[in-house]
């Protein structure tokens, strides 16, 4: 049956578990959580996706991520996938939730935060390069046409909510 998922409704409450192939081809909502990591000088890590990936090949992105697994948190995800794709066990703060339309399908975006001080192992097959960015050069590359689409418009979001906000790991559902 694949990787399943929470299939969730208009206001992200759980409706079954499907599968996630099915969750994209119907369309239905399921939950996908991200994290953004930081430096301790602020910056933020980019990476461009791998030529072979099936989603999104050689897509520059500023989100690690996946979908939440039946049962998992948003919180809970973040911190899984910060750990599957960078090798890194760091705590992850909420920063905000959205529905996406999604360039593939629609879903409930969670965003996190993570400060990463240590040493990154990224998984090679999610990760083809990396780098850590300041905010506006990261700005000038969110507008390249290989960014990943969805994570374009996390980002708008994101910086609406202006740094401090942010940072501080408030925010809603906006």
């Amino acid at each position: 049956m694949g990787e399943l998922v929470e299939r969730v409704d208009e206001h992200d409450e759980v409706l079954a578990v499907v599968s996630r192939g099915d969750a994209i081809r119907q369309g239905w909502l399921h939950r996908i959580a991200t994290v953004v990591c930081r430096d301790t000088a602020g910056r933020i890590l980019v990476h461009r996706r791998p030529h072979e990936a099936a989603r999104f090949p050689g897509g520059f992105n500023w989100m690690l991520g996946g979908a939440a697994q039946v049962g998992e948190s948003y919180e809970e995800a973040a911190a899984r996938e910060l750990a599957e794709e960078l090798g890194v066990r760091a705590r992850t703060g909420f920063v905000f939730k959205f529905r996406c339309l999604g360039a593939i399908s629609p879903y409930w975006l969670g965003l996190h935060e993570a400060v990463v001080t240590g040493p990154i192992r990224p998984d090679p097959e999610e990760i083809a390069w990396h780098d850590w960015l300041t905010e506006p050069e990261l700005g000038e590359l969110v507008r390249h046409e290989a960014f990943v689409p969805d994570a374009r418009e996390a980002f708008d979001r994101y910086s609406a909510l202006g740094r401090a906000s942010a940072r501080s790991g408030r925010g809603g559902s906006p």
